[in-house]
């Protein structure tokens, strides 16, 4: 049976007609005959993988190893199909309770089965370095894991017994994931008065790009007033969240509460941290420096902090159709390379978009990659603004990304957050400057401060974002920090990297309640701050002409997750490493706001 979640066809408004997804190349429906056959197949493969192999990891062939790895990521494909089938039908409708019942059942039905498969991984990693080498050298089959092998072991050292780790698995689904499930309800459920209406956050956060000062002030009071109205219960997921990983952390002994993320983004922390201090100490040259320019242009010594992202007075952003966005961004695309073009292509003839903003829906956007064996799938808020036209150009590099790494497999496909970056923001760089090549004197001095306010809001926000989690995982260890507590840290936050331009008040220190990032993916938000740098030195490399960048670009996008972030940019001569590589990112921005000042 098919449900509102799954509908495919188009939302047709002055826009013109907005696609909606199908997840029926996934499942056909919540109740269908295919999704309880393959319920039940993973169910039974999953027992009998456990039945034949637990305890007896370390003394199996390199051959007999490959073949239970192999058969663990063919169960990896299926389980994955179902929970991306799952989150995507919630995505589409989170105050629908039938379609949350759906979504939290599957969660609990697919932690039990993956419960069975966990001694594969522990197993493994108990095995001695010595013992794994043997074994990868003895056979092609398991040495073609060898990338995710060397991954896996990262997280060695931090491992818990099996009782412990089992208990912590099980419990998720009602722990972390029951804290976000219940701050994704409870954000696509609020309602902001606007007028007469009655708005969702993603609409009325839409109208602070309005044109109208008094639409954006009352916007921002909506917000505010409805986010205070809500804002003990924020508080308290918050805090559950933080000491629960608190407890964890400590358990696993990592050094800081950061130190998972950056494991799993196989990136080393004093990388992290050089780019962490190399943008904090660029604030006055980017941020402080065009938010001074921006004031100037709206005839105020300051700015409220509503108008952060308010167009410029000549700036008349008309609204930009469906189609023609479209092919705004595959035209660039091509310009590239007429292969991203095909690929991008594919997203748009085929239902794999989900673009109108709606009563229920996700906020944001995503790009979900589900498994190799299906598609991606993009979720929009579409409605028209230039800002939506890159989101488009961001979330289709990403789709792009994910359907050239597939041939990696399950295991080996997904990218490091911050290599995962890579294709989005390459893509919002063509887009950009596809437009901005054709753009007459006035435009492109609009079209400038566009781009660096979407790279303040990529590299100083996202930084500051980070900051203001470092601050937060701190303090909760001190004990349980009230929403005013919470509000100080954030503001102090904005205000070091917003710069003296702006006049804060009391109201916007509730604006760290609606952040997704630091609910589902604590630390994910610097990953942010290292794609958009990275992409400019590469970016650089390519109006340099460098001979066959297409193909090292493709290639780099192919390796998904099996080469880290030295191997992947040595091609290039890039070493994110080196803390000069850094300064060189954020030159780029320095150097648009050096126009900028120059146009006046």
């Amino acid at each position: 049976m098919s449900s509102p979640a799954v509908a495919t066809g188009s939302v047709a408004n002055d826009l013109g007609a907005l696609p909606t997804w199908d997840l029926s190349d996934l499942y056909p429906g919540l109740d269908s005959a295919e999704l309880k056959r393959d319920l039940a197949a993973v169910a039974e493969r999953a027992a009998r993988l456990e039945q034949q192999n637990k305890g007896r990891i370390a003394d199996l062939s390199g051959d007999d190893l490959g073949a239970a790895i192999a058969e663990y990521e063919q169960l990896q494909d299926l389980i994955g199909r179902m929970m991306s089938y799952a989150s995507l039908a919630y995505a589409s409708n989170m105050t629908d309770a039938r379609i949350a019942g759906f979504y939290q059942d599957m969660q609990e039905k697919l932690n039990e089965i993956t419960t069975k498969l966990l001694f594969l991984t522990l197993e493994l990693n108990r095995l001695e370095d010595a013992a794994l080498e043997r074994k990868l050298s003895e056979s092609a089959k398991l040495s073609h894991y060898r990338p995710w092998l060397r991954d896996l072991r990262l997280f060695r050292e931090h491992q818990l017994s099996d009782e412990i780790e089992q208990l912590l698995h099980e419990k998720a689904v009602a722990g972390r994931a029951a804290w976000s499930r219940l701050f994704d309800e409870t954000m696509a459920g609020l309602r902001f008065p606007f007028g007469k209406d009655k708005l969702t956050a993603e609409q009325v956060l839409h109208k602070l790009s309005d044109r109208d000062p008094k639409v954006r002030k009352t916007a921002a009071k909506s917000l505010a007033k409805v986010f205070r109205e809500n804002i003990r219960l924020f508080a308290l997921i918050t805090n559950t969240l933080a000491k629960d990983k608190e407890v964890e952390d400590r358990w696993r002994r990592y050094p800081t509460p950061e130190a998972y993320r950056h494991l799993s983004n196989c990136v080393e922390p004093e990388v992290v941290n050089a780019l962490t201090d190399a943008v904090t100490a660029a604030y006055p040259r980017l941020s402080h420096r065009y938010y001074k320019l921006k004031a100037k242009w709206m005839g105020a010594k300051k700015l409220p902090w509503w108008d952060r992202n308010a167009p410029l007075p000549e700036d008349q952003d008309r609204v930009i159709g469906w189609d023609e966005a479209r092919d705004i961004v595959l035209k660039a695309y091509g310009r590239f390379s007429p292969q991203l073009a095909d690929l991008g292509r594919k997203f748009f003839d085929n239902a794999w978009i989900d673009a109108p903003a709606r009563p229920g829906k996700a906020s944001g956007a995503f790009a979900h990659p589900t498994v190799p064996s299906a598609h991606p799938y993009l979720l929009l808020n579409y409605q028209g603004r230039t800002r939506d036209v890159m989101t488009l150009a961001h979330e289709l590099g990403h789709g792009v990304h994910q359907l050239l790494a597939a041939e990696q497999g399950p295991l080996m496909s997904d990218t490091p957050l911050t290599l995962a970056e890579t294709a989005s923001v390459f893509g919002e760089q063509l887009t950009f400057r596809a437009l901005l090549d054709q753009a007459g004197p006035e435009r492109r001095r609009i079209m400038l401060a566009s781009k660096v306010e979407d790279m303040v809001n990529t590299v100083v926000r996202q930084i500051a974002f980070f900051k203001f989690e470092r601050q937060v995982h701190a303090a909760r260890r001190e004990g349980e920090l009230t929403p005013d507590r919470l509000g100080e840290i954030w503001l102090g936050v904005q205000k070091e990297s917003l710069g003296p331009a702006f006049k804060f008040d009391q109201d916007y220190s509730t604006f760290w309640c609606y952040i997704p990032h630091f609910i589902h993916s604590p630390f994910y938000v610097y990953a942010y701050a290292f794609g958009d740098c990275l992409v400019n030195a590469l970016y650089a490399r390519y109006q340099d002409a460098e001979q066959g960048f297409q193909e090292k670009y493709f290639a780099m996008l192919k390796a998904g997750g099996t080469l880290r972030h030295k191997e992947l940019l040595a091609p290039f001569g890039l070493d994110a490493s080196d803390p000069a590589f850094w300064s060189k990112g954020l030159g780029v921005i320095e150097g648009f706001i050096d126009e900028l000042e120059q146009l006046g």
